[in-house]
């Protein structure tokens, strides 16, 4: 059995993170409805378990160091949320994982660009398989920040592996 609750989950966290990125320093509100997609309450007015599990997912992230926010918007989402120190420095490192192959004919600055670890999880939103998102989320909440290494610092841009450790 697939468990698709796990893909739901992956691909929630990459778009929460790639929204709250975008807007790094500045805090913002961030909705379920524009994460996991409209969903209409029932006639009780409980949400899916889908726009629930959106929610938790916003709620864990927050629990483990990744994003900060002041509060909660009801069932509809978090306010004034940014993405924490450990977040930042995780998503704009070098990875080693890499999701399309380089092109060395490119500007050094864009090869940087392109070695992150946002641009990796922008990589799998845009056109990645379910398999793509969930290992370079997956890729990015087993990191420690202590180990990454800055994309400028790298002096080739090799398929593999990582030359230097900059904490």
């Amino acid at each position: 059995m697939a468990d698709i609750h796990i893909d739901d989950f992956c691909r929630d966290a990459a778009r929460i993170l790639l929204s709250l990125y975008n807007s790094f320093p500045r805090p913002q509100a961030v909705y379920v409805e524009d994460i996991s997609g409209p969903d209409e309450p029932d006639e009780v007015g409980l949400h899916s378990r889908r726009y629930m599990a959106c929610l938790g997912a916003m709620l864990w992230l927050a629990d483990e160091g990744f994003l900060r926010y002041d509060n909660l918007i009801y069932q509809d989402g978090i306010d004034q949320a940014v993405l924490t120190n450990k977040a930042f420095v995780l998503l704009s490192a070098a990875s080693d994982l890499q999701l399309a192959p380089l092109q060395p004919e490119l500007p050094r600055s864009l090869l940087a660009e392109r070695r992150t670890l946002v641009e990796q999880i922008r990589t799998a939103l845009r056109g990645g398989t379910s398999d793509d998102l969930s290992t370079i989320v997956r890729f990015f909440l087993s990191r420690q920040p202590e180990r990454v290494v800055s994309p400028a610092a790298v002096e080739q841009f090799p398929s593999g592996g990582c030359h230097s450790d900059i904490t």
